[in-house]
């Protein structure tokens, strides 16, 4: 992962810079630091609510140094450990060879690689994910209690523990014709739990619902991240097959037996289809789909094998590798040749990791402290927020944050950097309270309004931004 990281310098998501900053600001100001970075919108400092309180806690150790480099460390640092727990789910349900299955997590998606490798919470909620399954496998219930009430502090995708959960009360019913709620119940008490018991209560309950219900109105209406747009078909052909190839490996291996499935493995199949279509609605479900298909593939090739007395158990006995590991092997160093080149020229063309720095600095330098700047664009905001912390911001994060909490608002903004308003200065100044404006030179016919708005003048421009300030009337 390393390897992957460090063949470029710049960091692979815009988010990331939130995140190292907010875990710098946790280390310097305490653990709830005052958030008014982004008074207009659903993370205004009276309604914060941090959800990935836990994240960000394990950030901190990574935020004593160059705050880039500790960033992409700590993203190496944490793909690694959910590798690890991905292992560990193996190893502890006696699959042979589980390292060398583990291994191919590193050949199985260029996609998958990609998203392991930004400075965001999946890589750790893989972990926690492999790590609920064992419990579950294992009956460990009151574990998994705990696992589900931390995972509620850490990550927003919390749900997804009872989704699993309910894959495999679903397999224990449709193989054994028994109904087992442990799973259901204690994910669920653990989840409840997590979030009643909260710093953030009763805030992080009104966030929750905007995110996960109100945002679903939304999503016609609004352009928001990349990530919960599906892949075109081809591509994830392309950056997926062996994950793909892999899961119709573990289906046939499912014909070979002539056993019965287990629940296990069961289970497991049920997950990946379950993350399956859920990729197919949106690519942020990558980071799920091809390492459960790898886990189900390793299910179903050990269920053809008596562990007491198999064939596999025999070769593995012997000095010489079995046939099956050298197969596996080869298959493996493929999946690793074709990802690690396609995923390091994906990160290579990662904006500059020093994007908006001569902005954001003329902006500390020429604004008073906590002043408002006025964005086109609310993906700029994680930049702006790394680089300066002295001024807040109209959008950041998700542009729903902004549209749920002014809808009119909202719908202004966006015309206006649109270019669709004559005069923007007068409508900046009044309606949003702004003096100063932040763009990248992508938005032409808003530059091209600015420039012709006698109400405005250029303050700044480099190769990536322009700043406009509104001139008092």
């Amino acid at each position: 992962m390393a390897v992957i990281q460090f063949s470029t310098p710049h960091m692979p998501d815009n988010d990331g810079f939130y995140h190292i900053k907010f875990a710098w600001l946790m280390r310097t100001e305490g653990l709830k630091p005052e958030f008014s970075y982004l008074p207009m919108s659903i993370l205004n400092s009276e309604d914060f609510y941090d959800h990935h309180f836990l994240y960000h806690v394990a950030l901190i150790p990574f935020t004593f140094g160059d705050l880039r480099l500790d960033a992409k460390w700590a993203a190496v640092t944490f793909a690694s450990l959910a590798f690890l727990a991905v292992w560990y789910l193996l190893y502890r349900q006696k699959i042979p060879y589980a390292w060398l299955w583990a291994l191919a997590l590193l050949g199985i998606s260029e996609a998958f690689l990609f998203r392991m490798s930004i400075s965001r919470a999946q890589s750790l909620s893989l972990g926690v994910m492999a790590l609920g399954l064992l419990w579950m496998f294992e009956g460990k219930y009151k574990h998994l209690a705990v696992l589900s009430f931390l995972y509620v502090w850490m990550y927003n995708a919390f749900p997804l523990m009872i989704l699993l959960a309910g894959c495999y009360s679903a397999a224990i019913y449709l193989l054994e014709k028994r109904i087992e709620p442990r799973p259901l119940f204690y994910s669920g008490i653990g989840i409840l739990a997590g979030l009643i018991i909260n710093p953030y209560f009763p805030n992080n309950l009104i966030f929750t619902y905007h995110h996960f219900i109100a945002k679903l109105g939304l999503a016609e209406s609004i352009k928001v991240g990349n990530e919960w747009y599906p892949y075109d078909t081809g591509q994830l052909i392309e950056n997926s097959l062996p994950a793909f190839i892999g899961l119709g490996i573990g289906v046939l291996a499912l014909g070979l037996t002539g056993r019965k499935m287990n629940t296990r493995t069961a289970t497991t199949l049920l997950a990946t289809l379950m993350f399956g279509a859920m990729l197919f609605n949106a690519r942020r479900f990558i980071e799920y789909f091809p390492p459960f298909a790898l886990i189900f593939t390793a299910f179903s090739w050990a269920a053809m094998f008596d562990f007491d007395n198999s064939l596999l158990i025999r070769l593995t006995t012997k000095k010489r590798a079995s046939p099956f590991v050298i197969i596996l092997s080869f298959a493996i160093i493929a999946g690793i040749v074709k990802a690690f080149p396609a995923v390091q020229n994906q990160l290579a063309k990662s904006k500059p990791y020093d994007l908006y720095a001569g902005s954001s600095a003329w902006l500390a330098e020429n604004t008073e402290k906590g002043e408002l700047i006025f964005q086109t664009d609310w993906d700029d905001f994680p930049r702006l927020f790394f680089y300066n912390t002295h001024n807040t911001y109209l959008a950041g994060l998700d542009p729903t944050y902004l549209q749920i909490y002014d809808r009119a608002l909202y719908d202004e903004w966006v015309r206006i950097t649109r270019g669709e308003v004559d005069n923007p200065s007068q409508f900046i100044r009044s309606d949003f309270n702004a003096r100063y404006i932040h763009t990248d030179l992508n938005h032409g016919k808003f530059i091209k309004q600015a420039e012709n708005d006698p109400g405005m003048r250029e303050v700044y421009r480099d190769d990536d931004s322009v700043l406009f300030e509104v001139l008092q009337p």
